[in-house]
């Protein structure tokens, strides 16, 4: 699986955000987007997944798979992305949070399956009726993550997916997130302000 970023311009009224924004993402690799507040980070990650509002003007091309994407819907996109804030379902258990991200081709035996091997791959087997309010913030995070990657994306964005966490929950869930998407061999793009969250320095988009 690649991601490919081909040309990319995006503009506000007038003003250009990102001007020939060019890189690929290969499978199980994570491409940093670096900078500060306002710089079109985020923008870039709307383009990609298919919700960039319609007040923003681009070019270029986002390629999946050997797929444009431009002109698909988002739910047909298989882009997955994962937040600051976890967004777990309050009123689901987190059995039922990570079983909603499954796609609907699955049988109930084969949904528990992935579920349970899901929490297993997270380390948090028997939580499965637990409520998410029980949960510790990096229990949450760990939740949050394989809830989107139960959803079988062929790309994942991450955007500043650890910063509401301290010191020590942010080293331990940035190893688990990078180690998922290695051994998934995914194509990563993360957005951060951070250079301590970067998995490799030679792979960095730096954004003015």
């Amino acid at each position: 699986m690649s991601l490919i970023l081909e040309q990319i311009d995006i503009s506000l009224d007038g003003q250009r955000l990102l001007d020939k924004i060019c890189c690929r993402v290969d499978g199980g690799e994570v491409v940093s987007v670096l900078g500060p507040s306002g710089c079109g980070k985020s923008s870039l990650l709307n383009l990609i997944c298919g919700t960039l509002p319609n007040s923003f003007v681009f070019s270029g091309e986002v390629i999946l798979e050997g797929i444009v994407l431009n002109n698909l819907p988002s739910y047909k996109r298989q882009v997955g992305i994962q937040f600051q804030d976890h967004l777990l379902f309050p009123h689901m258990t987190v059995g039922e949070n990570l079983a909603f991200a499954l796609p609907v081709n699955y049988k109930k035996s084969e949904r528990q399956e992935r579920v349970e091997q899901a929490l297993v791959d997270c380390e948090m087997l028997g939580f499965s009726g637990q409520n998410p309010s029980m949960l510790s913030g990096g229990q949450k995070a760990r939740i949050s993550l394989m809830r989107t990657l139960l959803s079988e994306p062929k790309a994942l964005l991450l955007d500043e997916p650890f910063s509401k966490l301290d010191t020590t929950l942010r080293s331990s869930f940035r190893h688990f997130v990078f180690q998922q998407i290695q051994s998934r061999r995914i194509p990563a793009l993360m957005v951060t302000h951070d250079e301590q969250d970067i998995p490799d320095k030679r792979r960095v988009i730096r954004l003015a």
